[in-house]
């Protein structure tokens, strides 16, 4: 069975009428330095600001998942949760949670999208020190593995925050290298691979966009930065500093020098100028899609459906409406590594099956579900995500 499984994970989240209202921000004030201003909702489509959920000004509720219990932050230091100097973001879709970053703090913070609170996760394997620009964490995106990852401007730490058990772990993963067909386009070189952002692609590997507009494709298993290319289409002085990838499996990219947003063919490198005229000052983008999704080869016919594939009660229903499909049915769960983690029988009657299956012994995270016959014939994979 596991032969069949490279191409499952390659499907795609369709997009939905809120697909905007998954579009995230650091935005920032028009000023030539860094000045934190507020989180926000994006429209991808069109490149325009839309709700603020929390800003410079907000009053904080931080808990402490080190101490656990609420904590007072020093406001004059950079390592608190407002702090003017933030600029790595990520959007956790399977909590709905935003997990940032200060530039020059080693602070990890989860500010839930719904309560406004905010949960610091106390950081001992991150080294950032605010003299050494080296070190500064300025790109995170989830990965489609359901974890979150930062990575520091000199490459030297690519960091794992992971949620178990209720509580959030990090683990550094090691050192990314330049490729050797990188040549003059270093990875680790300030004016070619430095700041900027990155996404996460469907194999779990990762795209930096460097402020500069080189793009390196991270492979995440060899720990390796290969160039891609450089955008082509972005005004000469543009500097890239947030990325995120929309529901059409474009990457949207933003400047924090106030300008459009652009619109970024991965498979080209080529930008298109979004519509919205608001030039704002983006620091990080986070969103809930990823990049090289699409649609299994599989028949993905309305007549058989799983839903819901965002689980919030830990209930999938499934659904046939087809005379051609008879008899048993398999239906199979693999997480995202390829381990079958529940498998269940189904009966059609008249080609017919309304069922529900529970999940409730399987933790948060991405799964596929895989509907066959009892030849062994796939019917249907979808993608799901498992939320507390």
């Amino acid at each position: 069975m596991k032969k069949h499984l490279f191409p499952l994970f390659l499907l795609a989240i369709s997009a939905n009428a809120h697909a905007q209202q998954e579009f995230f921000a650091i935005a920032g004030k028009d000023t030539s330095s860094i000045i934190f201003s507020d989180f926000r909702v994006m429209d991808a489509a069109n490149g325009t600001s839309g709700e603020k959920i929390f800003s410079a000004d907000s009053a904080a509720k931080v808990f402490s998942q080190e101490r656990k219990g609420s904590i007072v932050e020093d406001k004059n230091s950079y390592s608190h949760s407002q702090a003017v100097t933030m600029a790595a973001l990520a959007y956790d879709p399977l909590n709905n949670n935003l997990v940032y970053m200060p530039m020059f703090s080693s602070n990890i913070y989860v500010l839930n999208a719904k309560t406004k609170e905010i949960t610091l996760v106390d950081n001992a394997v991150s080294k950032v020190t605010s003299c050494d620009v080296n070190s500064h964490i300025t790109r995170m995106t989830a990965g489609y593995d359901g974890n979150i990852y930062a990575l520091n401007n000199a490459g030297t730490q690519l960091l794992q925050i992971s949620k178990k058990g209720g509580q959030y772990m990090v683990s550094d993963l090691g050192i990314i290298k330049d490729d050797a067909s990188n040549g003059k386009n270093s990875f680790t070189a300030m004016e070619t691979g430095f700041g900027g952002d990155m996404i996460g692609d469907a194999e779990n590997n990762f795209y930096v966009f460097s402020a500069s507009g080189n793009v390196f494709k991270i492979i995440a298993k060899e720990l390796k930065a290969k160039f891609v290319g450089k955008i082509s289409g972005i005004p000469e002085n543009y500097s890239v500093n947030g990325s995120a990838v929309n529901a059409k499996g474009k990457v949207v990219i933003a400047s924090a020098k106030g300008d459009n947003l652009y619109e970024v063919d991965l498979a080209t490198l080529q930008a298109k100028s979004l519509p919205g005229n608001e030039k704002p000052h983006i620091y990080d983008l986070a969103s809930k899609y990823f990049a090289n999704e699409r649609t299994s080869s599989v028949n993905t016919s309305s007549a058989i459906d799983i839903y819901p594939t965002r689980v919030d009660e830990h209930l999938i229903n499934i659904s046939v409406n087809d005379k051609a499909v008879k008899g048993n049915l398999s239906l199979t769960v693999f997480d995202i590594s390829g381990k079958n983690v529940l498998k269940q029988s189904l009966s059609v009657k008249g080609g017919s099956l309304n069922q529900q299956v529970d999940l409730k012994n399987l933790v948060s995270g991405a799964y596929i579900v895989s509907v066959a016959e009892e030849s062994g014939k796939i019917l249907l994979n979808k993608k799901i995500l498992v939320t507390e």
